[in-house]
């Protein structure tokens, strides 16, 4: 694993992230995109989404969120330390000319700290070797009283003994598969979902039509979702090499230490969604 800890990144989960989005470039997935877009900023007020406001996307990755937020305010920066990547937001993103890119780590952007409307970072704080100091520097760029949407890995503290049993032996699975090529983890990745994946969603699909609670199967989040979107995450999920994950307490700490206040969590999937406003 290699390490840059000025600017707090990994350089090889990097390489990884840059590979994945050139592949899976979210061009086309819009029915997807809608659902899951819905699912994360329902809970964002909708007065900081205006022609007069300025925002960033922390971790932009192919702009699949940017595209949603950059049409309905008057600038948005999208970070992101991936050349591979942010070239493909770029061209996701060649018909909205208010998004401003740069190809750095959330740590070592040259957004003036207190100058900001909003930001968001989804997906993308734990993957982050020190995931306190990147939230920081997020905030450090917000003015007082503006929101910050995240999205953090949870540990499962919500769930039954037997699911988070589930997800240790899939983790001990994502130890192994995350340090191979990106061709082989490429491959293996879709073979995951294949037969995990799709069936397990599937069977959460059936059963929601007998009126069975899906809410603790195992990727039932999915039950909605495309193949190209299981495959997307389902690279993500074991092909990356460093992932943490936090209870709702600690994320809770976690906002309040980086100077975020009234602290909202999303009631539904994907957990955990939370925002926060900038002390």
């Amino acid at each position: 694993m290699s390490i840059n800890n000025h600017k707090n990144i990994d350089k090889e989960l990097i390489n990884d992230f840059g590979n994945e989005w050139d592949i899976y470039r979210q061009n086309n997935n819009n029915v997807d995109l809608d659902k899951a877009f819905q699912q994360y900023f329902h809970i964002f007020p909708s007065e900081y989404l205006s022609d007069q406001k300025i925002g960033f996307d922390a971790g932009c990755g192919s702009g699949r969120w940017a595209k949603y937020i950059a049409p309905k305010v008057k600038k948005l920066y999208c970070i992101e330390p991936s050349k591979k990547a942010i070239n493909v937001a770029k061209n996701n993103l060649k018909n909205l000319e208010n998004c401003i890119f740069e190809c750095c780590s959330i740590n070592s952007s040259n957004i003036e700290n207190e100058s900001m409307d909003f930001g968001y970072c989804l997906g993308v704080l734990h993957h982050i070797p020190d995931t306190e100091k990147a939230l920081l520097s997020c905030t450090n760029k917000l003015k007082k009283g503006s929101p910050f949407l995240l999205y953090i890995y949870y540990n499962f503290d919500n769930k039954p003994n037997w699911f988070k049993l589930i997800w240790k032996i899939t983790n001990l699975f994502r130890k192994v598969i995350s340090k191979l090529p990106f061709n082989l983890k490429l491959l293996l990745s879709k073979l995951i979902a294949i037969f995990i994946y799709f069936p397990l969603a599937k069977l959460s699909q059936l059963l929601e039509l007998f009126a069975i609670n899906v809410t603790d199967v195992p990727l039932s989040y999915y039950r909605n979702k495309s193949f190209y979107f299981m495959s997307t995450d389902a690279l993500d999920r074991f092909g990356t090499r460093l992932e943490k994950r936090f209870s709702k307490k600690e994320i809770v700490s976690l906002m309040k230490k980086c100077n975020l206040h009234s602290i909202e969590f999303s009631k539904s999937t994907p957990f955990y969604v939370a925002i926060g406003y900038k002390k």
